[in-house]
């Protein structure tokens, strides 16, 4: 048995060094908990490796991730790099390059709302009171973002641009067992979201999906056009448990269940490959203007360590004591500046720093 695990470290941009840090901080909390040897490497990705190296993915960089068991991924990008050409931006120059070389086909992404926080969320509270646990599972590596041809015709007066849409039925295939998998552990309820009435690749996707379905007896299959979904998701979010979407629909799905729960600063994704990879980063962006102060909210980049522990290091129970130790410190009144409005009642507004130590100093 390998006792060695070998993880790559990405901070990125903006807020990305200082929330990682406090990720890191629990990391050497919790290591005496798993029973294998922790090896981190740390490499520059996105707008800095851009400012150093002139290429957002440089060769280091992915060799390292090449190495590791896993990658624990910051945040990347910021206005500062827009001049430049989308595919050499940070995120295309980088997070889809990775997802791509690493086929990282399956996006996971959990959203919910912890009970001291229903006064964040922009939901009535007779509506969020009734609670909101989903994993929205999202197929990351095709569809539309990596559809051929794409591109700019530029003509006098009549200049249009183009993406393509391509699904290919093992594409579907596979996303499918992902998600039906999860819903066996969870309340066996799948909602598939297409738009089957209007689009081919969404009438392919609803004829696998109910293919897939026939294996999973136990659980209950809904789909549901994207239109309709983005309602249901503001009318009775309790409604959902694992929301199955393609690529471009899972990017706007994950962000409204983010925008649900009060605010994205809480909510981690892990993006997976059939080889138990995994790439794990929070579910917001870099958040340049606030780079650099200290108040940046650091749980979700903790919650993203909490997954690498639970999928790629296969180890529940400590994932779990993260997850303990953030509703104890949440509890406890302590807050992040993201998580304060009016009608919040609360201890403390602690820097990201102090929520970093409080969340570890809770963990048993």
């Amino acid at each position: 048995m390998n006792n060695m695990f070998k993880l790559a470290v990405l901070p990125g941009d903006g807020i990305g060094p200082e929330v990682m840090r406090q990720a890191l901080k629990i990391l050497n909390k919790i290591k005496k908990y798993l029973n294998k040897k922790i090896i981190i490497n740390t490499y520059q990705v996105g707008g800095t490796a851009i400012n150093t190296f002139g290429n957002a993915l440089p060769e280091e960089t992915l060799h390292g991730c090449e190495e590791s068991d896993a990658i624990l991924f910051g945040s990347i990008g910021g206005p500062e790099w827009d001049y430049l050409p989308l595919e050499k931006r940070p995120e295309q120059g980088s997070l889809l390059k990775l997802r791509k070389h690493f086929n990282l086909f399956a996006n996971l992404r959990p959203a919910y709302i912890y009970d001291n926080l229903y006064s964040l969320s922009p939901l009535k509270n007779i509506i969020i009171r009734k609670g909101f646990d989903v994993v929205c599972v999202r197929e990351l590596t095709g569809g539309i973002y990596f559809g051929e041809p794409k591109g700019v015709q530029y003509q006098p007066n009549n200049t249009y641009a183009f993406d393509t849409e391509i699904y290919y039925e093992y594409e579907i295939e596979r996303i499918a067992k992902i998600a039906f998998n999860l819903a066996v552990k969870r309340k066996k309820k799948i909602c598939s979201i297409d738009k089957a009435n209007v689009l081919y690749t969404s009438v392919l996707w609803r004829r696998v999906i109910n293919k897939i379905s026939q294996m999973y007896d136990e659980v209950t299959l809904q789909h549901m056009y994207i239109d309709n979904a983005v309602m249901q998701l503001m009318k009775n979010p309790s409604q959902f448990d694992v929301i199955l979407c393609p690529n471009l629909f899972g990017d706007i799905i994950s962000d409204q269940c983010a925008m649900i729960t009060g605010s994205i600063g809480n909510l981690p994704s892990a993006s997976l490959n059939n080889k138990n990879f995994g790439l794990y980063e929070p579910a917001g962006g870099s958040a340049p203007n606030i780079a650099g102060k200290n108040i940046a909210n650091p749980i979700a980049q903790i919650l993203s360590l909490s997954m690498l522990i639970e999928y790629s290091l296969q180890n529940s129970v400590v994932a779990q004591k993260i997850n303990n130790a953030i509703i104890q410190t949440l509890a406890q009144g302590y807050r992040t500046k993201d998580l304060v409005n009016q009608n919040t009642q609360l201890l403390n507004i602690v820097t990201t720093e102090e929520m970093g130590t409080l969340i570890t100093q809770n963990i048993i």
